[in-house]
């Protein structure tokens, strides 16, 4: 159904974000590898440099922390609007209100928000099992919602999403 223009196109919630809480899950722990991979890489990296610098480098490691956070935040600036785990799943990132990709400051606020969550045990997380578009407090909280990719390139071309689907099915 098209309403006035080309590129305005009525989804559904069902295909906009039916099947997503699975999706989510098996994309977090996708980021959660590649994460880890990225800790060891990183963390071998700068123990070397710390000895060959005489233990000068060494306070270095006091930024591994931050990659978790980093990851997430500027996965989801990219084109993809999305993190490598959600992109290979058929996930991105939009805004609730119109699909368009997210600002800086929302992604911030959801990588923030995401991260409170976990430190809450996950149980901010279980709100997407009560809400027709499966949103956790974290997407409610900066105003996205976790569609698949597909029913959004299905439906032409919305934002920054270009056609043909998922970018790494």
């Amino acid at each position: 159904m098209t309403e006035s223009g080309p590129d305005f196109i009525w989804l559904s919630d069902a295909e906009l974000t039916g099947g997503t809480i699975g999706r989510r899950i098996a994309a977090f722990l996708i980021d959660g590898i590649i994460v880890a991979l990225l800790w060891v890489v990183l963390h071998t990296l700068l123990v070397v440099f710390g000895v060959l610098t005489l233990g000068l480098g060494l306070p270095l490691l006091g930024l591994l922390p931050f990659l978790p956070p980093l990851y997430n935040w500027l996965s989801l600036l990219s084109p993809l609007s999305a993190t490598p785990g959600q992109a290979v799943m058929g996930l991105m990132l939009r805004n609730n209100d119109d699909l368009s990709p997210p600002s800086g400051f929302a992604s911030l606020i959801w990588v923030l928000g995401f991260y409170v969550s976990l430190a809450l045990s996950g149980l901010p997380m279980l709100l997407a099992l009560f809400n027709a578009r499966g949103r956790t407090l974290h997407d409610i909280a900066a105003g996205l919602v976790v569609v698949r990719a597909q029913a959004l390139t299905r439906a032409g071309h919305i934002g920054n999403t270009g056609g043909g689907g998922a970018p790494f099915a």
